[in-house]
């Protein structure tokens, strides 16, 4: 099945009363664990790459074969940048293939995290891409995910909400009423008052960040408010870290291999107990029948060069490529010769849009049309272009 709209998704669980995982993963062990167990499930699932994780993989590296498992699933999955750091963050995310981002500025003042989100909606957007924004703090306690979220909490307010909605344009908001990133000392106590306000007052999907740790009843009480997506990694890195334990002390001398022996198994075991505990288990159907599929678009150039020889025409490309692939939305460029002399057209460019909506977008944006009117059209008076739909079976 194709990749899905993440804003179709998520729209689905909000206006049928469940809530998707958004699972972190930092290696195959996670991807292939949370593909199985939302394949067992028959549900919709995120796969969900943190920025705060990438010093434990190489975020480049990853993201085709994060591309490639959810492609063969036969269940709707999205690919979420979480917690990115940076504008460009979010730029390179897009071009390596997820179709959903977050860019991190709860931390700083409304004013600036408003316009920081703008600036990314505004260009999210034009890509075909959802916006998840944050606001309010959701700090760390103790585990692996709490250092990376020092200072205490900052709760969401319905006023700050329903003005950042309105001013950012974003498609989902995380907000923050009292569960924290990492393990949790206790039971939270959970504002749900104020997350019922909320969501009356900005009626689009909301997210939790830092499910680990909360009672099946919270959980269920969380949804029936407008949670539409639950981010989820610490119980997951427990589980795993408890496996590699147990092999250590029963297989002292299986090396790598069986340290990491049934990762995968325990993995998957999690996320379908939190699949079903949040009702996305037998929904692949119809969410499927709700969603767009998340097709590419080919723009293809054929063109002949006058004024240039071989080398200069060369040379032109090089630049292109190198300006034309740094603009939000595009997955790849590609520039080639003719093999034959005497082909009509001697040069193509084949640049590969994420989403439809990349075709206006890089019409107009900067660096296409300063590379266009001074490199490209002086000297490529003679060509065809052409977009083309990708026609999946």
């Amino acid at each position: 099945m194709p990749i899905v709209n993440m804003k179709d998704m998520l729209h689905h669980a909000y206006d049928h009363g469940y809530a998707v995982g958004a699972f972190d993963l930092v290696s195959l062990d996670f991807l292939q664990g949370i593909l199985d167990a939302a394949e067992r499930a028959q549900a919709p699932v995120i796969l969900s790459l943190a920025e705060s994780h990438f010093d434990a993989f190489d975020f480049a590296l990853l993201m085709p074969a994060v591309e490639a498992a959810a492609i063969r699933a036969t269940v709707p999955v999205a690919i979420h940048l979480d917690h990115g750091a940076s504008f460009e963050s979010a730029v390179k995310a897009i071009n390596l293939g997820c179709n959903a981002v977050m860019v991190d500025a709860s931390e700083k003042p409304l004013q600036d995290n408003t316009a920081i989100t703008s600036t990314l909606t505004e260009m999210a957007h034009g890509c075909g891409i959802p916006v998840e924004g944050e606001l309010g703090y959701v700090p760390g306690e103790e585990g692996e995910d709490a250092e990376r979220h020092p200072g205490k909490i900052c709760y969401t307010t319905v006023a700050e909400a329903q003005a950042y909605v309105e001013s950012t344009g974003v498609d989902f908001l995380a907000v923050s009423i009292g569960t924290i990133h990492g393990r949790m000392r206790g039971k939270p106590e959970l504002d749900y008052q104020r997350l019922q306000q909320i969501n009356e007052a900005v009626g689009i999907p909301l997210v939790i960040h830092g499910g680990t740790g909360l009672s099946d009843d919270q959980f269920q009480q969380l949804i029936s408010n407008g949670v539409s997506k639950i981010n989820y990694y610490t119980a997951l890195s427990d589980a795993a870290a408890r496996q590699i334990a147990q092999n250590s002390a029963t297989s002292a001398n299986s090396g790598y291999t069986g340290l990491v022996k049934n990762l995968r198994g325990v993995i998957g075991a999690e996320t379908e107990r939190c699949i079903r505990l949040w009702g996305g288990a037998g929904r692949a159907e119809e969410v499927l029948a709700r969603c767009r599929p998340w097709t590419a678009v080919e723009h293809l150039i054929v063109y002949n060069v006058e004024g240039l020889d071989s080398i200069g025409a060369k040379n032109m490309m090089a630049e292109g490529r190198r300006v034309l692939s740094a603009i939000p939305g595009v997955r790849e460029v590609f520039t080639g010769e003719a093999m034959k002399e005497d082909d009509k057209y001697r040069y193509t460019w084949l640049v590969r849009f994420c989403h439809p909506s990349v075709i206006d977008s890089y019409r107009e944006h900067p660096s296409h049309v300063a590379f266009a009117d001074n490199h490209f059209r002086p000297v490529a008076g003679e060509r065809i272009s052409i977009d083309y739909l990708a026609i999946e079976n």
